[in-house]
């Protein structure tokens, strides 16, 4: 009898919850020991391996409970809109980590405004490369266990798909216009005032249409979201509220020094600190979105896991570009524009580039087995080409610049290509688009 009456109670909601929180708690006594934000450095006053474990645990514990804030709030608040808070708080670990080097950029470090953009550029196609990929990839493997409606099971050689919700065509849209823009970025030579003027308007104006949508009825919830969701509006709310806050604050401040542990790490087995910064770093600031997104996969929500990860570009691909000029500009002191090298510059239009593509990918609404692979093999070709041209060449500067427009026409002939084949399916992508803003604007 005692069994029976316990297992229940260890199943209950409130357990989970605690166990979570619990994973945070390691971190927590770690920062507040040390006195606070910004005063953890692995390396100098904790051991790397242990930054990595303590950061780890707290930004897996964190990211769970973003998630079940997400789907609770989704009861009150339209789900696009849950959604993009769910996005901006997941990558705000990225925006940390990049306005630390703008803003040491404005002190008039040059280096330092390499970084900021290297940092951001790894991070946007991390998150296509490894993100979107990997995600439909895990989604198609799943359903061959586990029944899920979003899987279109198709003969052919790896021609299963993943197909997307037609409302996610705003963030798809407002996203080829922010790809389109970026190309004209490195023309100017620095990320400035017009930049940030423009795609920091572009979120807002998404924002806008977003927060408009209708309150749908949504996947019937299990476990913590359908526990919490059965409390009054006013309680409901406050716990949403207070799910956001104490995850972002903890994956904020844990982000840092988890990723600064594990720089050192890989500096340890002699991997170039400038690669580790473009890819190391994002790849752990990125690490709570994909835990989220795995989450609501698992829970066979896969269309609220993609359109996550597609809100989640759409607000890295402009917030984050748009408040780079901003932090540099009080840095220092005056309102200028952020410099970067002409090898920042190919960055910029490599990752311009896949995100074309990516989009091209998705303009029908769903993605392929095979185009997934696509986007994982060219993102992960390049990034190996190019760690082979830094550890072989002295001077890999012109090699890697070659080897990055390369990869920039490849992925504009297949993305120009992709369109052209769809070019019906783009245009009621516009239209979609136009009749949500209609809507929400009037």
């Amino acid at each position: 009898m005692a069994v029976h009456t316990v297992l229940p109670r260890l199943r209950h909601p409130l357990v989970a919850v605690a166990l979570t929180v619990g994973l945070t708690v390691p971190w927590l006594a770690t920062f507040f020991a040390f006195g606070g934000y910004g005063t953890v450095h692995p390396g100098e006053n904790i051991a790397p391996v242990t930054a990595v474990l303590v950061g780890g645990l707290a930004i897996v514990g964190a990211a769970f409970l973003l998630a079940w804030s997400a789907e609770t709030a989704e009861k009150d608040v339209a789900q696009g809109f849950a959604i993009a808070i769910l996005a901006v708080l997941a990558v705000a670990p990225e925006y940390a980590v990049d306005a630390l080097y703008a803003w040491r950029a404005g002190a008039g470090s040059s280096e330092a405004a390499n970084l900021a953009v290297a940092n951001m550029t790894g991070a946007n196609r991390i998150l296509i490369g490894l993100g979107w990929s990997g995600v439909a990839l895990f989604t198609i493997y799943r359903a061959k266990r586990t029944a899920d409606p979003a899987v279109d099971r198709r003969s052919g050689f790896l021609a299963d798909a993943v197909t997307l919700e037609r409302g996610i065509a705003t963030e798809m849209t407002f996203l080829l216009v922010a790809t389109a823009y970026a190309f004209f970025v490195p023309l100017r030579g620095g990320i400035g005032p017009l930049d940030t003027l423009f795609l920091v308007g572009l979120f807002v104006l998404y924002l806008a249409i977003v927060i408009q949508g209708d309150v749908e009825k949504t996947d019937d919830h299990v476990g913590v979201p359908s526990y919490f969701q059965a409390f009054p509006r006013p309680q409901r709310l406050s716990l949403v509220v207070l799910g956001f806050a104490f995850s972002g604050a903890v994956i904020f401040t844990a982000v840092h020094p988890f990723a600064e542990g594990l720089e050192r790490v890989g500096l340890q087995y002699g991997i170039p600190e400038f690669f580790m910064i473009q890819w190391f770093a994002p790849l752990a600031s990125e690490t709570p979105e994909l835990i989220v997104v795995a989450y609501l996969v698992n829970k066979a929500r896969s269309t609220a896991g993609f359109n996550a990860l597609i809100s989640s570009k759409l607000n890295q691909w402009t917030l984050l570009i748009g408040t780079l000029a901003i932090v540099y500009s009080i840095s220092a002191g005056e309102i200028g524009t952020l410099p970067f090298d002409t090898k920042q510059a190919a960055e910029i239009w490599i990752t311009a580039g896949q995100s074309l593509f990516a989009i091209a990918i998705l303009t029908n609404f769903e993605i392929s087995t095979r185009e997934a692979i696509a986007l994982l093999v060219l993102f992960t070709s390049q990034v190996l080409a190019e760690f082979y041209v830094i550890r072989t060449y002295a001077d890999p500067t012109d090699i890697s610049i070659t080897i990055l427009l390369a990869y920039t026409v490849v992925y504009l002939v297949l993305a120009l290509v992709l369109f052209y084949r769809r070019r019906a399916s783009l245009r009621r992508l516009w239209e979609r688009t136009f009749r949500a803003a209609r809507s929400a604007l009037g």
